[in-house]
């Protein structure tokens, strides 16, 4: 009888686990336009990687593969489908004069709107704050630096990561602290080792486990 009902056990454990997995739906979102970038042929490939070897669900924009060319109505409509689609978003992108790549900011401008993934409440008739429509994605970001993290976090202010959380991910996404913690920064990656480099794709596949429930 206690084998039966161990036996029992693990099958229903292992039924719950596969439906779980079969829940998440995955939308990656690349911004570099070269192939042989670090962003592309080492983050984005290690992650892709882990989702295949998982059997995920998932679905990949890449902003310079696709026509910017406008009107661009059908596709960003079909980048917000894709992004009501998903459980979890995943953003890869450089930085590029302290911003992310000019297509990455343009998908934060056409695709979250007003309206669609945010709207502002009137607290008073001088103030309102954004009530954010997409509170129930889990999102992670990964940027990466030409430069080294000590300047880019005393003298500039970590001003990169603190608009993308605060100015773009806490209007949409709403805040939690996870916020913060999940958009990580590569730091000097032209320039560090490949050792180093091997290092930060560990983070990334380790992320990816983390989310996958490995």
């Amino acid at each position: 009888m206690d084998c039966y009902k161990y036996w029992f056990t693990i099958r229903l454990y292992v039924k719950l686990k596969n439906l779980n997995k079969e829940k998440k739906r995955h939308l990656i979102v690349i911004g570099h336009p070269d192939k042989k970038s670090f962003c592309w042929n080492g983050i984005y490939r290690t992650m892709i990687r882990q989702m295949r070897k998982h059997k995920q669900n998932y679905r990949t924009i890449d902003l310079y593969r696709d026509s910017f060319s406008r009107p661009r109505t059908e596709l960003v409509e079909k980048y917000q489908d894709w992004v009501s689609w998903s459980t979890h978003i995943y953003f890869i992108s450089p930085v590029w004069w302290f911003r992310l790549t000019p297509r990455m900011e343009v998908f934060f401008d056409e695709v979250f709107t007003p309206g669609w993934a945010y709207k502002f409440v009137n607290v008073t008739k001088l103030y309102a704050y954004p009530k954010p429509f997409l509170k129930d994605k889990r999102v992670r970001t990964y940027i990466t630096h030409g430069a080294p993290s000590f300047p880019v976090r005393t003298l500039y202010l970590n001003s990169v990561k603190l608009r993308l959380v605060l100015g773009v991910f806490t209007f949409v996404f709403g805040w939690k602290l996870s916020r913060w913690l999940k958009t990580k920064q590569f730091w000097s990656v032209p320039f560090v080792s490949r050792k180093k480099r091997t290092k930060y794709l560990r983070i990334v596949k380790e992320d990816i486990r983390k989310d996958l429930g490995l």
